[in-house]
């Protein structure tokens, strides 16, 4: 589908507490993604209350976010960056795509099966649905690419699938308006030595602000003390790091500390191992925490600065608000048209 202009879409949940996994697996790659494509960057505070959210909580976890995209380096001049509420035609081509998506789909989602649990009957409408609105997220600006982590694939292969099947079911009245699709088949963007960040306290579990031991994670409004502290109890193995990359097998803690190396440093985990292939893990440590402290301690500093000014982060949110929704907004037009809706 040639017809569509590449656009690369992506949103973060304000869920608080970003952490280390949040900026390897997305936000960094946000950064490297600005120089090559055009960027649409979104604050999800639509998908964050799917689950029970404190309002007022909600409302600075928002904003955290919005000053960490700044933060790392994202520029909200050359991109939009927005809040998802603010751009009402999410919803409304979640509704249209709540039409066309077909219940066995939703309900093969495997992250809904996680998060609801055993109690499946009293979780919301919503977070049943939510893939609905990831897809709406993305095809409302008719998105070509997104940068997605290993758990997120599958949403993706949703919203292709309910972009095809919308494509079908509409296909004579979308010809009448001169296009062949109206919506592309968004592709993944997946990439880097550390996409998926684990725990410093397991390395088979995710690294996550729902661990209830802080020192599974390194948040990025950590001061660099407690990011030394957190990579020296860091849990690992009684082996010294391997020399080659087939060494790492069977050892997740060590694979996932090596990632991370890797990804800081934007080196191959090969590199990496050549440099401290014999070396123990006191002394990959220590190199590794430093490494930590020297790229996130400026980070977290100008996060705490942007934050001191609400009202900037407030107008960067709302002009890219406008801006995302005069995009949203033709979309939407093409799609009342298709559909058959007066407008």
């Amino acid at each position: 589908m040639s017809q569509f202009q590449q656009l690369v879409f992506s949103g973060v949940q304000p869920t608080g507490n970003l952490h280390l996994g949040n900026y390897l697996g997305a936000i960094d790659r946000f950064v490297a993604l600005q120089s090559s494509y055009d960027c649409i960057f979104c604050v999800v505070d639509l998908h964050a209350i799917t689950v029970p959210q404190d309002p007022a909580v909600l409302k600075a976890s928002t904003r955290e976010v919005a000053a960490t995209f700044i933060a790392c380096g994202i520029d909200p001049q050359k991109n939009i960056v927005f809040t998802q509420s603010q751009v009402p035609e999410h919803t409304e081509l979640a509704w249209v795509f709540n039409c066309v998506a077909r219940m066995g789909w939703l309900s093969r989602m495997t992250q809904f099966k996680e998060k609801a649990g055993k109690d499946r009957e009293n979780a919301s409408v919503g977070l049943f649905a939510y893939p609905t609105l990831m897809a709406a997220d993305i095809l409302v600006y008719r998105a070509t690419h997104v940068p997605v982590g290993d758990d997120q694939k599958q949403h993706l292969e949703l919203a292709r699938d309910i972009a095809q099947k919308f494509n079908h079911d509409f296909a004579s009245s979308i010809a009448a308006i001169g296009q062949d699709a109206l919506f592309p088949l968004p592709n993944p963007l997946i990439q880097g030595p550390a996409t998926r960040v684990m725990s410093l306290r397991d390395g088979q579990k995710k690294m996550s602000k729902s661990d209830p031991s802080d020192f599974s994670r390194i948040n990025l409004s950590d001061d660099s003390d407690a990011m030394v502290q957190k990579i020296k109890k860091a849990k690992t193995d009684p082996y010294s790091l391997p020399s080659e990359i087939e060494g790492l097998i069977g050892r997740p803690e060590a694979e996932n500390l090596v990632s991370i190396y890797a990804a800081l440093s934007r080196q191959s985990k090969e590199l990496v191992l050549r440099d401290f292939g014999g070396s123990n893990f006191s002394h990959f440590k220590n190199a590794l925490a430093e490494l930590c402290v020297s790229k996130l301690s400026p980070i977290g500093a100008e996060m705490r600065r942007v934050l001191g000014d609400v009202n900037y982060i407030d107008s960067i949110l709302r002009a890219g608000s406008d801006r995302a929704r005069i995009r949203a907004g033709s979309t939407m037009a093409m799609v009342k048209d298709v559909v058959g809706f007066l407008r």
